[in-house]
């Protein structure tokens, strides 16, 4: 997976638990995911690893056009990778 993190899309919510309202202009630009799995990091060209900005059971908003969709045992998932997530909700 290196830099990348498999997330189950989520509904996207009018308001989040935090107050947040997301207006419908968002809704339409962006998704939400819930985190299921991550790689290990960013490998540098000095061979360090730069660890991923997430952990399993976040829940992130990333670009709608981000990623490339699975589907495993008829469940749908995506891959994106750490830089194509846009903000991690916090509970």
């Amino acid at each position: 997976l290196s830099d990348r993190v498999v997330a189950k899309r989520l509904e996207s919510e009018e308001t989040l638990k935090g107050g947040i309202i997301i207006p419908d202009s968002a809704k339409k630009k962006q998704e939400m995911a819930k985190v299921i799995a991550i790689g290990p990091g960013k490998v540098t060209d000095e061979n360090k690893t730069i660890s991923m900005p997430v952990k399993i059971g976040d829940v992130i908003f990333m670009d709608k056009y981000a990623g490339q969709e699975i589907t495993i045992d008829d469940e749908e998932f995506i891959i994106v990778k750490a830089d194509d997530i846009i903000a991690i909700v916090e509970e």
